[in-house]
């Protein structure tokens, strides 16, 4: 009975040395794993706040093209009518 004993003693303390090192294996796993969620979460946030100053200065963009052909047309209108008195003033 006794050598039996230290037989299934032996035998459990091989599965806990197994088990130890499976679980030493997972945690190096995790931390790296941690280490480049971390590194790839930091990525994230500055690829988003570049993708928001783009967003912000394509918006400007649009809003100063737009006064431009806004200011471009009033323009026009201001020679057109111009033209039309000066024609008038020119015509016998």
């Amino acid at each position: 009975g006794l050598s039996e004993l230290r037989a299934r003693r032996d035998e459990l303390s091989g599965r806990i040395r197994a088990e130890e090192a499976e679980r030493g294996r997972l945690q190096a796993r995790i931390a790296t794993l941690s280490r480049r969620l971390s590194d790839t979460s930091e990525s994230l946030a500055g690829l988003r706040s570049a993708r928001a100053h783009i967003d912000r200065t394509i918006a400007e963009m649009d809003t100063a093209s737009g006064e431009i052909l806004d200011n471009s047309q009033t323009l026009l209108d201001v020679l057109k009518d111009e033209m039309g008195d000066l024609g008038r003033a020119i015509e016998p």
